[in-house]
């Protein structure tokens, strides 16, 4: 039986389907969920052996971690045979370069075809059209979580990939944006350069501000230091729990807002620090 997706995921590890000594290390890394890559880590002439694969690995690594396989694009001539290859028995489906509703609703009616309408599909947000139009995509009902991917977009621009981010702001702004105005929780880019642990923590700083849920990471290392980015450290709970406390005394004698240690507090702030709480129950 394999694991469910968590509601929340911190950290989305990736592994290549054409390395099955790097995707058996996957249970013990940690990571809230792992993915089998049968896309841009798979070769043009292992494609059709690294789907098969990666549907054994799936039901295998599957019931110790949550699984999911990216398959192809919609729009590639390895699509549909990867979808008839999926095992039902993951966690989900990581779907790359969703742009178009057309493309949304075939890998819907794949799905649908193989059994598995109901299975979790992560959307890769990742090339300029697909961030235009992300606010009407992620609405679509087969779409639990979505990705922004920095490195296509950029491919996709024309442009250049910085460690500023600077290229990239608007782009990751907008994915945050559209999945909170679609209610799916979104996961932030890759760090690819995977030995920088600083660059890594400063992303998911940013990106937790943000708004994003959790961090692709295609390096074990990296999964630790998205776990912590994306939980609230213990000073954190301490203060939104006094805080709350402060507020809730003086909402109940008509006060809107308060002074907390040298900030003004107020509805705004208040629900920020509940979202703290809340996560820490979920």
């Amino acid at each position: 039986m394999s694991l469910a997706l968590p509601p929340r995921v911190r950290s989305l590890l990736f592994a290549p389907a054409v390395r099955p000594d790097l995707v058996a290390k996957l249970p013990s890394t940690g990571a809230d969920a792992v993915v089998i890559d049968c896309e841009d880590a798979t070769p043009v002439e292992a494609k059709a052996r690294a789907r098969i694969d990666a549907a054994a690995m799936a039901v295998k690594i599957g019931a110790v971690v949550p699984t999911l396989i990216r398959v192809n694009a919609v729009d590639t001539p390895w699509f549909l045979d990867d979808v008839a290859a999926l095992p039902e028995q993951i966690a989900g489906v990581v779907l790359p370069k969703v742009e178009t509703m057309a493309g949304v609703d075939a890998a819907s009616r794949a799905l649908d075809k193989r059994g598995m309408a109901h299975t979790p599909v992560i959307a890769g947000i990742e090339t300029a059209l697909g961030v235009a139009d992300a606010r009407a995509l992620l609405t679509n009902p087969i779409f639990a979580s979505a990705y922004f991917g920095a490195e296509d977009f950029i491919a996709d621009m024309g442009g250049t990939r910085t460690s500023s981010n600077h290229e990239i702001g608007f782009a990751r702004a907008s994915v945050a944006i559209s999945g909170r105005i679609a209610g799916v929780s979104v996961i932030d880019q890759i760090v690819a350069d995977f030995r920088d642990d600083d660059r890594c923590r400063r992303e998911c700083q940013e990106a937790r501000a943000m708004g994003y849920a959790g961090k692709l990471c295609i390096h074990p290392a990296q999964v630790a230091i998205a776990n912590s980015s994306f939980s609230p450290s213990v000073e954190e709970i301490d203060r939104a729990r006094r805080m709350l406390t402060a507020y809730e005394r003086a909402s109940a004698d008509g006060i809107a807002a308060i002074d907390f240690e040298g900030r003004m507090v107020d509805e705004p702030v208040a629900a920020q620090a509940r979202r703290i709480l809340d996560s820490i129950a979920d």
